[in-house]
């Protein structure tokens, strides 16, 4: 390998990049029968954890653009996961809340989210997990 791979394959950015990558690609795996992806799953849960979250709160706590995770939160409604509501501080703010179907579909994939966790950390020693 010549030098200039071997510093790539150094980096940390690199290293990070690779590593979402396979993450990504092992939670799609898992998960393919449930037709989510990882940022649609993070998405529910954390309006499972704060029903009635804002899109701008849920924007910052799942780590996306405000771009991104408005695609995300329109994908969930038009497949009738999430509901949005008329804020009641703000009635210009919607704010998200699971649907019966949104619940459903969270503790239906669980299993599936736990064993690409698994695969993902299985290289790892029980004390480095």
């Amino acid at each position: 390998m010549d030098e200039a791979l071997r510093d790539l394959y150094r980096r940390p950015g690199f290293l990070l990049r690779h590593g979402h990558q396979i993450s990504v690609a092992v939670f799609t795996e898992e998960c393919a029968s449930f037709d989510i992806t990882p940022g649609q799953y993070g998405a529910l849960a954390i309006i499972s954890a704060y029903p009635g979250i804002d899109q701008r709160s849920l924007s910052r706590r799942i780590g996306l653009d405000a771009s991104t995770t408005g695609g995300i939160v329109n994908r969930l409604a038009e497949r009738g996961l999430i509901d949005r509501r008329v804020g009641q501080k703000d009635r210009r703010a919607r704010t998200l809340v699971l649907s019966d179907a949104g619940e459903a579909l969270l503790g239906s994939v669980a299993p599936a989210v736990k064993a690409a966790q698994r695969r993902l950390l299985s290289p790892l020693s029980a004390a480095e997990r």
